[in-house]
């Protein structure tokens, strides 16, 4: 039984939420409202193999509730949201969350979500289309990529974990329409972004 740590304000969407993973199966679920209860929920209950936060919730302050949260080491830590601002989902990933989910998922997507980060895999949504130039980040990992330097080595010279810089080659690689990193790069160059 896996145990996971809910968190979000909103009463009904927290237990709906907890009601859908329970009835997943597999699943042990509890369930708080603010950061505050997070952070005694992990002292009374820790570990958790995987922590939902809502990004609004009391206690949260914009991404420092997710830094705190992340720095007890209680368990992967993703946030959820219904509307948070553009570029958090990826800053989140940036400072070490497993994943970004909003609130706009359907009940089987959520769980899909969440049986993916218990893997270890990370999960990103997003919200924005994945079209259109390439964002200041996925620039300087394409021209990582260009200058023939491994993932290791762009999350080290980035300062970001190896598993951001994978989702920044995936979705890169998706908004150019390149069939692996190497075409990213050439395509890249094609188009004078590098």
């Amino acid at each position: 039984m896996q145990k996971i740590l809910l968190a979000d304000d909103h009463t009904l969407v927290r237990q709906t939420l907890a009601a859908y993973l329970r009835q997943a199966g597999g699943y042990e679920v509890q369930d708080v409202a603010t950061l505050e209860e997070v952070c005694s929920r992990i002292t009374a209950s820790g570990p958790f193999d995987l922590i939902l936060l809502d990004f609004r919730m009391p206690g949260m302050d914009g991404l420092e509730g997710l830094r705190q949260t992340i720095s007890t080491g209680a368990g992967p830590v993703a946030l959820i949201s219904g509307s948070a601002p553009r570029g958090v989902s990826t800053e989140a990933l940036e400072m070490g969350a497993i994943g970004f989910l909003p609130k706009t998922l359907s009940p089987d997507q959520t769980i899909s979500a969440v049986r993916q980060m218990l893997t270890g895999v990370p999960y990103l949504e997003r919200e924005e289309a994945e079209t259109g130039p390439l964002t200041p980040r996925e620039l300087e990992v394409v021209r990582g990529i260009a200058a023939g330097d491994s993932n290791k080595e762009i999350a080290r010279n980035l300062g970001v974990q190896e598993v951001t810089v994978k989702l920044h080659v995936k979705t890169l690689s998706r908004k150019l329409n390149a069939r692996n990193r190497t075409h990213a790069a050439m395509l890249a160059r094609d188009l004078r972004l590098i």
